[in-house]
């Protein structure tokens, strides 16, 4: 199938397209290189330097797709809460611009890069489908609103569309083949990678009082490359015949912030000096997710996503990029 990734050469991007590319689907990234590594899209792909705004661009690199994955969005909670202009021009009027130029090129089936901020605040763990959707940022604000003009123009357009509800996406690729870094990382891991590294002086915890064991959020971290595999599996479910749909990927497991730092020093072997801060506002205290609906429609289960393979993969991603003192 011939498959636009919108967002390709990003971190999740990459490591989607890679895997896309080796079940053999030809695969057109569309990426304005904001975040995104241009040597992280792999040979086989053709890449489209543009924005998923310009509706030139983005009907190029949809021409004779049948499908979309759509990967480009700002993604740091704290920042949308503090500049929500800018998270509404980029996660509203760009993303409706790109899927209107769907709609204009006949793509049949979109996967959706949501977020498990759509929820809030947790009425109840682990956190499924049915949960509420509260949230309590305005990033999960911008992935809501999406999934809701997604399941209208199913209805009126016939556009199927999965929305993947991500918890916190980690690690890199096992096998090393994509291993480009985020650019100004905004979440924990590469963070404390960072601070393993010498990049940065010290991790900064958002909040040592929250209602948790050790006073710090907890999160589910899912490793990219099992979020990569949920992609390929939602597709495959609509060109099955599924319908429209939404899907929490996460592991249904929970890690503190505390807990993530520990681990991280023992797998680096570095002190990773942290420090206690204020909240930052809309900080949910804990979010897991059940995923048993994810095994249920797409046979879907996260294989590489303990803790300690995520931060070992991540680590050895530093170490190919030769960051701060990782090399010395």
């Amino acid at each position: 199938m011939r498959i636009c990734v919108a967002g390709g050469a990003g971190y999740i991007g990459s490591h989607t397209v890679h895997h896309l590319v080796a079940q053999g689907h030809e695969i057109v990234v569309l990426d304005n290189l904001a975040t995104g590594h241009r040597e992280s899209v792999p040979p086989q792909a053709t890449f489209l330097h543009g924005d998923v705004a310009d509706p030139q661009a983005a009907r190029r690199a949809l021409r004779g797709c049948r499908a979309a994955v759509y990967l480009a969005a700002l993604k740091a909670a704290g920042e949308s809460m503090l500049e929500p202009a800018k998270y509404a021009r980029a996660n509203l009027s760009g993303t409706l611009a790109f899927l209107e130029a769907c709609l204009d090129e006949g793509v049949e089936f979109v996967i959706f890069s949501s977020s498990a901020a759509v929820y809030g605040a947790p009425a109840y763990l682990p956190i499924d489908e049915q949960h509420p959707t509260v949230p309590e940022n305005f990033y999960g604000y911008t992935k809501l609103e999406i999934e809701h003009v997604l399941a209208w123009y199913s209805r009126l357009k016939g556009l199927k569309s999965a929305s993947l509800r991500y918890f916190n996406a980690a690690g890199y690729d096992p096998a090393g083949i994509v291993s480009g870094l985020e650019l100004n990382p905004a979440n924990l891991i590469p963070i404390v990678m960072e601070v393993a590294c010498g990049v940065r002086k010290e991790l900064q915890i958002f909040g040592g009082d929250y209602p948790t064991p050790d006073g710090t959020c907890i999160r589910d971290y899912i490793h990219v490359t099992d979020l990569a595999r949920g992609h390929a599996l939602a597709l495959d479910y609509l060109e099955k015949g599924g319908e429209t749909f939404s899907v929490n990927l996460g592991t249904g497991n929970g890690h503190s912030v505390l807990e993530v730092a520990e681990a991280a020093r023992r797998i680096t072997g570095r002190p990773i000096a942290a420090r206690i801060v204020d909240r930052r506002a809309g900080d949910p205290a804990e979010l897991w997710a059940s995923s048993a609906r994810a095994k249920e429609l797409l046979g879907w289960e996260a294989c590489h996503s303990s803790i300690e393979e995520i931060l070992e993969t991540t680590w050895k991603a530093y170490g190919k990029n030769g960051v701060g003192n990782i090399c010395r």
